[in-house]
């Protein structure tokens, strides 16, 4: 696939980015480098590659998962300019 000067030019106005017409052939040569490196990454095997989020091979550390309120509410309601009965207060908005 290769890139020309509109269709540079309709790209750079889709992005809403302002590309002098002079620019336009630069934009459309460094399209065509992006498209033909994709292209030499669809000719690599990758048949029996397993997916890695990481180089290095690793183990995500991992918690137990324990519900908890987190035994701060009064640290937290400390800052409320209305709090009651444990809860924030506030004004009433819906008639």
């Amino acid at each position: 696939m290769s890139i020309d000067t509109e269709t540079a030019r309709r790209v750079a106005k889709l992005a809403r980015i302002k590309v002098e017409d002079d620019a336009l052939p630069a934009l459309a040569g460094e399209f065509n480098a992006i498209l033909g490196f994709i292209e030499q990454l669809n000719e690599v095997d990758v048949d029996g590659v397993e997916p890695m989020t990481s180089v290095t091979p690793q183990r995500l550390k991992r918690r137990d998962d324990v519900v908890t309120d987190g035994s701060q509410q009064k640290a937290v309601l400390k800052n409320a300019p209305d709090a009651r009965e444990g809860f924030f207060a506030v004004p009433k908005v819906v008639e």
